[in-house]
């Protein structure tokens, strides 16, 4: 049973591909983990929820920003230049979650602040254990602080 939905993190998965959007969000929900995840498939959509901008005004501060470095428009490493650069938003853990395995993208994605580097599950089973790692480490045992 999940847990109260006042005690839901808000989850930021900012994804241009349609299918791992819908598989992530499905694997949060089979591994029950009480969450509203908001879904934009760009970099300017990105930023103007978190700045609470245009269609987002009404929009929760993320608890957590799963960030896909290619994205169309402004790229995922310019999304977390500016949330890192930010002071009222740079304590949001940020989690690239890319397909690359690239050296160079890991190591700028870290030179950016970024909190975790993650690379995208292919299978949906993965995903699922993707989930249930999120809830493991940064919904138990990882303390942030208040918003």
């Amino acid at each position: 049973m999940s847990p109260p939905i006042e005690e839901a993190i808000t989850i930021l998965l900012v994804e241009p591909n349609p299918g791992d959007a819908r598989l992530f969000s499905e694997s949060f929900e089979d591994a029950n983990i009480a969450s509203r995840i908001h879904t934009v498939t760009d970099g300017e959509a990105a930023l103007d929820f978190v700045h609470q901008r245009k269609a987002h005004s009404e929009s929760p501060r993320p608890d957590m920003i799963l960030l896909d470095f290619q994205l169309p428009d402004v790229d995922g490493a310019d999304v977390l230049s500016e949330l890192k650069s930010e002071e009222t938003l740079r304590s949001i853990p940020v989690i690239v979650m890319t397909s690359s395995a690239t050296e160079e993208d890991i190591a700028r994605s870290y030179d950016l602040h970024a909190n975790a580097y993650v690379q995208k599950p292919v299978e949906p089973d993965e995903f699922i254990e993707l989930a249930r790692s999120f809830e493991n480490f940064w919904l138990t045992f990882v303390r942030l602080p208040d918003a």
